[in-house]
Parts: C-alpha cells; structure tokens; sequence
C-alpha cells in the first residue's frame, strides 16, 4: 500500500524544493475532454490532445513532487470547424497563435489507496484560479514497449466558464464544464 500511495505521488503532483526524478507527458496519449450542456437539448463535447507537461517526483518525500501542464489554446477541437472558430473569437477566448492554458500543482491530498486531489493553479484567457481535480492512479511499471517507468492516471473537475471570462450565452449554454483528463507520463531519459 505504501508503493502505491507513493506511485499515486507520483503521478498525481505536490511542490516544494527537491532532488527528482523528471517524468514528461505522453502526448499521444494524454487528452483533456470538456463537456457542457447545449440549451438543454444535448451535452456538447470538445478536447484537447497533442499537450507537454511533466512531473517531477522525489523517491524520498512524493510530497514534495509537482506536475505541470500547458496546451495551446488553438489546439481544442470538437468535430465541428464552425464550433471551434467561434470559441477562438472574441465571444469566447479572443485566441492568437501562442496562447496557452496551463495547469501547476500547488497540493496534493492522498484519498486513498490510489486517489488524491490535486490542487494547482489553472491559467486560461488570461485569468488564474485555484482548482481541484479528483484523480485516480490508473497504473505504474515498466512500459512493455518502451522498458522504462511510466504512469498514467485519470482526473476530473467542474470549472465555470464564466471564471475565466468565456461566459457568453449562459445560462442557456451552460455555465458549467465537466471536464475529464486522462494522461500518460514516461521517465525522462
């Protein structure tokens, strides 16, 4: 039970000052899926994919282990080109090339065998909010294909758009967004 809360560490993140062993996001196989309610009428679904991010975690003190994450804003996407060209516009995020959402831990709490909540500070549209994700050790070992230490888990939260400025046409489009992560993380050579 210790090799797993310490593996949930791991994974799941914390600061402080350190010695660490580095670990970078699989981007292949790390996405963020958003969901909201559409008028009421259907749960309308987007995602980013194609993100960096890394964890640095300490073998001796997984409490003091950190994650950080950054996606381009212009690399959501939801199935529809129009959908997305409205989010980038000024009703939503107003996006350029280079704008970036990231996430930084700041605490973690272990829950259990393999849970935690993370809490970190979630940076979009030029507004930063403390948030707390719920999150479950899926995995940890050695990567069959690859032969080195890799973990993945899952994580989700609920943000309001309207914290971060892109609340137009609330409360017919939803104010709230599920949001549900799932990421896979290597040990950096």
């Amino acid at each position: 039970m210790k090799n797993l809360i310490l593996a949930a560490a791991l994974t799941l993140g914390a600061t402080g000052a350190f010695a660490a062993d580095k670990y970078v996001l699989d981007a292949s196989h790390s996405q963020v899926v958003f969901s909201y309610n559409h008028l009421g009428f259907s749960t309308t679904y987007g995602m980013f994919s194609g993100f960096e991010g890394e964890i640095m975690f300490d073998a001796e003190d997984a409490a003091k282990s950190s994650v950080s994450v950054s996606m381009p804003v212009m690399s959501m996407f939801t199935g529809w080109e129009k959908r997305e060209g409205h989010f980038m516009s000024g009703d939503f995020f107003g996006a350029k090339e280079g704008d970036m959402i990231t996430f930084t831990s700041t605490a973690i709490e272990v829950t259990g065998d393999n849970s935690a909540k993370i809490t970190g500070d979630l940076s979009m549209n030029d507004v930063t909010k403390s948030v707390v994700l719920d999150a479950t050790l899926n995995k940890t070992g050695d990567h069959p294909q690859a032969g080195k230490p890799w973990a993945g888990f899952d994580a989700t939260t609920t943000l309001l758009r309207s914290d971060y400025n892109l609340g137009a046409f609330a409360p017919y489009v939803s104010d709230e967004v599920d949001v549900k992560i799932s990421i896979e993380a290597m040990k950096a050579e």
